[in-house]
């Protein structure tokens, strides 16, 4: 495999989780808005919230993936598989890694 910088991807990645975990804090904190919301004043207020609600749900959930994948990739930094596809074991090409450092596959 062709030399990569790990400590260039790992600090992408911890800067990504760093992000992802601020991100799931706004979201966590507009859901338990939602949630204290008692002023509904009729079921257009109500429908409302719940889109909110949904929508902030599959964002979170979406995060949560990207945290998983991130923290799977600092994992395979420190083991060493940093950068290679985890099916087939060939190099992910510098590019993949360079616009996902998260990539796991080629």
């Amino acid at each position: 495999m062709a030399y990569l910088n790990l400590d260039y991807f790992k600090k992408r990645l911890e800067d990504d989780k760093e992000m992802i975990l601020q991100n799931i804090g706004e979201i966590n904190d507009e859901l338990a808005a939602i949630a204290a919301e008692d002023e509904i004043d009729d079921i257009e207020d109500l429908a409302e919230l719940k889109i909110e609600n949904d929508r902030d749900k599959e964002i979170l959930r979406i995060l949560m993936l990207e945290l998983k994948d991130v923290n799977d990739a600092l994992r395979r930094i420190e083991t060493g598989k940093y950068g290679l596809d985890e099916k087939s074991g060939k190099t992910i090409p510098l590019n993949r890694l360079l616009a996902n450092p998260a990539a796991r596959s080629l």
